[in-house]
């Protein structure tokens, strides 16, 4: 997978667009100094490379109170990738991380209840080929969660050349 290339204005637009993605292309070509049609086609170009999407994001805490549960997966070394893409096949998971560490995977999801949480930890984790130990930390209060930067909404597929760059 071809890095992007971004220059300072793709920067500076995709900053903009961050803190207030409703802003106007006129109110950020004025911001910039370009035009407006400078604007729309960068943006364009951008949805069309997948840099960029707009969605709404539910705050968590408007759909009643799920617990944001992290979970640490210990694999076999050679399992990691494999167990991983499974993990991201599971719906209750909303983030899974490959990572160094005291664990192989991170797996991050929103759970209704403690039964949900014990079912996917201890039944369909362990359960996978591979899945040495799973190790579930349940958040009790939180302090600070910016739901705008955390979401993560789809899986990137990575090509067999990204992955060999990663061992």
């Amino acid at each position: 997978m071809k890095k992007p290339d971004l220059d300072d204005l793709d920067r500076r637009l995709i900053d903009l667009l961050s803190t207030d993605a409703r802003v106007s292309n006129r109110k950020i070509a004025a911001e910039l100094g370009v035009t407006e049609g400078t604007i729309r086609g960068r943006i364009k170009r951008l949805q069309q490379d997948n840099l960029i999407r707009f969605t709404a994001i539910t705050n968590a805490s408007y759909v009643g109170t799920p617990r944001l549960v992290l979970i640490g997966i210990e694999t076999d070394q050679d399992k990691v990738r494999e167990v991983a893409r499974k993990i991201a096949d599971l719906p209750q998971i909303n983030a899974v991380l490959i990572t160094l560490g005291r664990f192989h995977i991170l797996a991050i999801g929103l759970f209704d209840d403690l039964d949900q949480i014990w079912n996917v930890a201890n039944n369909e984790l362990l359960a996978l080929p591979g899945v040495r130990r799973v190790e579930t930390t349940i958040t009790v209060r939180t302090l600070k969660y910016n739901y705008r930067t955390a979401k993560i909404t789809q899986a990137l597929e990575l090509d067999d050349e990204e992955e060999d760059d990663e061992d």
